[in-house]
């Protein structure tokens, strides 16, 4: 996906920038067919909680640490989870930072110095010898245990050494948009998708996109009026069902093959 980047400012600088249950009630009380497309609505009093289901089964890498021995230069690298992925995290899990396919830092979670919960905080020691004129190909992974998945966000970049990452700064990579059981990524905009067919969209209320009863995408409708939904697909050509929730009015819209990936 061309407009997503990752940024490391170390080594390098790589900017890259829901299964869940179908809460879809069984009767259906309203068929409408559009010009374009149709629609199918049926009541529901609650909102419903879609969810991607970012578990894979990938095994546990045997990832290595470098030999500092061999390298001259080393610098800092602070990564921090998106909340996505944050409840997923545990001591188990790996983060490792990789230079043509040559691994230059690994560690794990880092956990507060008064011990307590796990954070979501990677803080690893990265090693090279390269220097800011050459370009490498640089991929951070990160193996989450309890997902068993390997997310990989990688890039042809520039390296500049002696320069940390999120320690001033914050840095938070992305890695869902690097997942290794959704490689076809989509995004569109919701209010298109639902004006067409005929529905009104309103900001505050949710929309989903689904495959089959597999959450794929969710987010709620911003006050713009011009609301980006990212669709996570499988592979090329699955067909999308768009479900939209307006609270106000207790219905539940199904819109099918609203998109194609």
């Amino acid at each position: 996906m061309n407009k997503i980047k990752l940024m490391f400012l170390m080594l390098a600088s790589l900017v890259l920038a829901a299964s869940c249950s179908d809460d879809d009630p069984n009767d259906i009380i309203n068929t409408n067919n559009n010009t374009n497309a149709s629609y199918t609505m049926s009541l529901q009093s609650e909102t419903p909680e879609w969810q991607i289901d970012w578990s894979n089964n990938q095994e546990r890498p045997n990832w290595t640490e470098p030999d500092a021995s061999l390298y001259e230069n080393w610098t800092i690298l602070k990564v921090q989870i998106e909340d996505e992925l944050k409840p997923y995290v545990s001591d188990g899990d790996l983060m490792a930072l990789f230079v043509n396919n040559e691994i230059r830092a690994l560690t794990g979670p880092a956990v507060p110095v008064s011990g307590g919960q796990i954070t979501g905080k990677f803080l690893m020691k990265a090693y090279g010898n390269e220097t800011g004129s050459e370009t490498v190909n640089m991929s951070l992974k990160y193996y989450c245990q309890k997902l068993n998945h390997i997310f990989t966000l990688s890039d042809n970049i520039s390296l500049n050494s002696d320069v940390t990452t999120g320690i001033d700064e914050v840095f938070i990579p992305e890695f869902t948009y690097g997942s290794a059981k959704y490689p076809v990524q989509k995004t569109v905009g919701v209010e298109p998708l639902l004006t067409k067919v005929g529905i009104t969209p309103v900001s505050g209320n949710i929309a989903g996109a689904f495959v089959g009863n597999e959450c794929r995408g969710t987010v709620t409708l911003s006050t713009s009026g011009s609301t980006p939904l990212h669709i996570y697909g499988c592979k090329a050509g699955e067909s999308v069902t768009l479900k939209y929730y307006d609270a106000a009015k207790g219905a539940l819209y199904n819109i099918p093959s609203a998109v194609a990936m």
